[in-house]
């Protein structure tokens, strides 16, 4: 699945969901998200990525760690590299990522498009 990411004039990350029917707060990327889309997006204003749920040559990893209501529905994923550069970073997604995949993932694997 291809999910594309744009950053707004006020520096806020979302993802580009048409078929969203709930606030646009919900697809604000944020707690580690939003840094992830700046280290894959390379200064650009947007990225685009393909995202897959079953292991693929060549994609990176967002790797499930647990579940949490702090800010709401949502679960924490850990990258723990990107293009063989070691990051160690924890990205939190909101409930819509059970919208796209159906339910949070084990993994998650992406790969710039």
């Amino acid at each position: 699945m291809d999910l594309k990411f744009y950053k707004e004039s006020d520096n806020r990350w979302y993802v580009d969901l048409p078929e969203w029917e709930g606030p646009k707060a919900n697809l604000e990327m944020v707690m580690g998200a939003d840094t992830m889309l700046e280290i894959l997006a390379q200064g650009e204003g947007e990225v685009t990525l393909y995202m897959l749920t079953e292991p693929e040559d060549g994609y990176e990893k967002l790797i499930y760690k647990h579940e949490t209501s702090e800010l709401g529905e949502g679960a924490y994923y850990h990258m723990e590299s990107y293009i063989g550069l070691e990051f160690n970073l924890d990205v939190w997604l909101c409930d819509v990522t059970k919208f796209v995949f159906g339910k949070f993932p084990k993994i998650i694997y992406f790969n710039k498009a």
